[in-house]
């Protein structure tokens, strides 16, 4: 997801990229299986600490948002700004009823998943990329494919951000990034949490869906200008 960042901000920035559990070679070390949000906070605030990393800039996409929002409110002074992409208040029809097809798939028809997620928000993407999205599942183990079905009915049980996160608390800097043809956030939704957010702006872009930079090279500058300010 984050690998071109690498080549475009790494003669200017430090870029730390890691892996939550479940993602890419992320594992569970020990213990259960299932990653709560309180952990997944948690994890992005050691990662800071042990680092020596201060006052970040948080890049995040979709539900890593989620955790960059309550990141921001548990440690209100460690972030320096947020850049948060193609996140809302909430899933969206379209979006429960993406992952509602999907969890009721076959656990042994990989391609399907795949398939299911590409037609339904990530048509815009690379025919490359749609490759390795396809390829990812087939080979995806067992275990993280349990905790991918279990991430997307958590999602489906969750509240509105506005009713579990006091937004207006939330202090820090902070852009939201809105591809214009997200087929899964809702644009009306987007606005409404950027509103929410106390000292938040929105930038929406043309011609780009929920992957946006993996779509188009050009958000990369949109993320140029937003890290300079």
């Amino acid at each position: 997801m984050w690998f071109s960042f690498l080549g475009h901000f790494s003669r200017k920035y430090k870029i730390t990229l890691f892996d939550f559990p479940h993602q890419g070679r992320g594992k569970v070390m020990h213990g259960s299986n299932s990653v709560s949000l309180d952990e997944q906070v948690g994890i992005l605030h050691q990662v800071a600490k042990q680092l020596r990393i201060k006052r970040p800039i948080v890049c995040s996409a979709s539900w890593g948002g989620v955790i960059a929002l309550f990141f921001a409110l548990k440690y209100p002074q460690e972030a320096k700004k947020l850049v948060l992409a193609s996140i809302g208040l909430q899933p969206s029809e379209k979006m429960r009823s993406v992952i509602l097809k999907g969890i009721n798939i076959k656990k042994d028809n990989r391609k399907e998943m795949a398939r299911v997620l590409i037609d339904s928000f990530g048509n815009k993407l690379p025919e490359k990329v749609k490759k390795q999205i396809m390829v990812q599942f087939q080979i995806m183990s067992e275990e993280k494919l349990t905790a991918f079905s279990e991430h997307g009915l958590s999602v489906l049980l969750k509240d509105s951000l506005e009713k579990v996160l006091p937004l207006e608390r939330i202090k820090t800097p902070t852009v939201i990034i809105y591809g214009k043809e997200d087929m899964i956030i809702n644009y009306e939704d987007a606005k409404k949490l950027t509103e929410k957010l106390c000292n938040a702006r929105m930038r929406v872009i043309d011609n780009t869906g929920h992957f946006l930079h993996l779509e188009d090279d050009k958000v990369l500058r949109v993320y140029e200008g937003i890290l300079a300010s």
